[in-house]
């Protein structure tokens, strides 16, 4: 349980300092470029993470929002309520979950949508022969063919959504003050373990997308959409009254609490 511990305060040293949160957005940005560069000018050699079939990208990465989702429903609920005591607080805090599903459904359905009708059925993965006969994904694909559209990275839209999501949601860990000996504080600490180590597989594979799949210009498009997502709710729409609200801290969590005793 020590080394959990160590590992868990780690977790809190890094993911949820304040300079890392406002860092990370560049963060991907840069890796983006840079691993976008090498796969361009010096792609490097193909490696466990270059196999589409790796443990990583089919078991965490083409699952990324459940787990997301799974992860941090218990962690927001026992946190938020930790601090609040409000069971309403907590519920709409919560809600933030269903916007996450709501923007991951609305931009995968988009970027589906955009491969669909840029995208033509060629008899080889050269880009040859094209089969005119065919006039869907599916249906190309089905015969044996290949399709070729503007395939919007959807892995680097998702990872830095979800990396980004997290780190927000464990920045209310700089109010939570646990005993050691309550059953609540290896509850916590097993969700920020949990949760610290999805964001540093979110980030690996990123970086992997970036350097093995897709272009430059794919790449770049799902990022932004992925940035959009998070600036849009925690630093835009999660700012306002009319919205589930930011993770409680500091001065606003006083108010809170001042104005429910009142």
């Amino acid at each position: 349980m020590n080394q959990v511990e160590r590992y868990a305060r780690f977790l809190r040293w890094t993911l949820v300092r304040e300079r890392v949160r406002s860092y990370l957005p560049w963060g991907l940005v840069f890796s983006l470029l840079v691993g976008s560069s090498l796969k361009e000018f010096s792609p490097l050699p193909e490696s466990y993470f270059s196999n589409k079939r790796n443990v990583f990208n089919v078991y965490f990465v083409k699952l990324a929002w459940a787990w997301t989702f799974c992860l941090l429903l218990p962690f927001i609920a026992l946190t938020n309520y930790h601090l609040t005591g409000k069971t309403l607080l907590v519920l709409q805090r919560l809600f933030t979950l269903l916007v996450g599903t709501v923007i991951w459904y609305v931009c995968t359905t988009i970027f589906s949508s955009v491969e669909h009708y840029t995208g033509s059925c060629y008899q080889s993965p050269a880009l040859e022969g094209m089969r005119k006969e065919h006039q869907s994904k599916q249906q190309c694909l089905s015969s044996g063919g290949f399709w070729h559209g503007f395939d919007i990275s959807g892995h680097c839209f998702l990872l830095t959504f979800c990396a980004l999501m997290i780190v927000e949601e464990m920045s209310v860990l700089h109010e939570v003050k646990t005993d050691r000996s309550h059953h609540f504080h290896t509850t916590i600490t097993t969700l920020v373990v949990a949760l610290g180590s999805l964001t540093f597989i979110w980030l690996w594979m990123f970086l992997c997308t970036t350097v093995y799949f897709h272009n430059m210009y794919q790449k770049v498009c799902g990022t932004v959409f992925g940035l959009l997502g998070w600036y849009g709710t925690y630093k835009f729409w999660y700012l306002k009254s009319f919205s589930p609200g930011l993770p409680p801290q500091g001065s606003s969590l006083n108010l809170k609490q001042d104005s429910h005793k009142k």
